[in-house]
């Protein structure tokens, strides 16, 4: 309700100091609550802007035009659970198995988002780039800077575990920062490696155990199957251009 008081408490609320200083003159003009509401819109959607900039999100395909029909295996009421954001709420994770091409980078996009617009922090990030980044820092205090940063989002999502090998250091990073979020926040994970072949993909490991078991405790593994979703995209290009070529050979004949 409009009252006077709760008019007050939102101009407080976003630091309108120029509007509080002259309240007694406008606290009952008409005009004062359309305007709290256009600057409450206008600083709720530059946040949710920045906050997708931050998140590093980049360009993906909303889930409104996701081709269910695409993926010969894929739990489309399981996902649109997931949209709920249940398993933030319970600080659970969220795994996406399946081969390249079959969506799980874009699920995973989306659930970012969503996470964002519910008002949650959120990051997205590759498993090849993160470990990278944190195995090339040379310093103990620089090293806990950039954990921390990866261990705050309520929602990490880690995109490509096992496209890659990569070395004890590498998997000793990434049990380090699972570990830091197991419990406390949500991490979604992609990969196009079952859990028995992790072993594989962090050869050699002695942590690979521990990382699965507290990576997949209380969280939802979803398997998708299919072919690559890129190479039918990639080969219906083809064919379109093929036809062009056909029709303009075509329209140069003589007659």
């Amino acid at each position: 309700m409009n009252t006077p008081e709760n008019l007050q408490s939102r101009a407080n609320a976003l630091r309108l100091h120029g509007l509080l200083a002259h309240w007694p003159e406008v606290a009952d003009a008409g005009w004062v609550a359309p305007l709290l509401q256009w600057e409450e819109e206008e600083r709720s959607r530059r946040s949710l802007e920045r906050r997708i900039r931050d998140a590093r999100l980049g360009n993906f395909k909303p889930l409104c035009d996701f081709d269910w029909a695409w993926p010969t295996r894929c739990d489309r009421a399981a996902v649109e659970e997931l949209m709920s954001l249940e398993f933030v709420k319970d600080s659970a994770n969220v795994v996406l198995i399946g081969p390249n091409g079959v969506g799980k980078s874009t699920l995973a996009l989306n659930l970012a988002y969503q996470a964002l617009v519910q008002g949650h922090t959120a990051l997205f990030t590759t498993a090849g780039q993160m470990l990278g980044e944190l195995a090339a820092l040379d310093s103990d205090s620089a090293l806990r800077r950039r954990l921390h940063r990866y261990a705050s989002p309520d929602v990490l999502v880690i995109d490509e575990v096992g496209y890659l090998s990569y070395s004890n250091r590498h998997a000793d990073l990434l049990f380090e920062l699972i570990s830091r979020r197991y419990g406390a926040t949500s991490t979604v994970v992609t990969t196009n490696r079952p859990f028995a072949e992790w072993s594989e993909v962090f050869p050699n490991a002695a942590c690979v155990v521990s990382l699965v078991d507290r990576l997949v405790h209380r969280a939802e593994v979803i398997a998708i199957e299919g072919e690559s979703y890129r190479v039918k995209e990639a080969r219906e290009r083809a064919d379109q251009r093929a036809k062009k070529r056909s029709v303009a050979r075509a329209e140069k004949k003589p007659s």
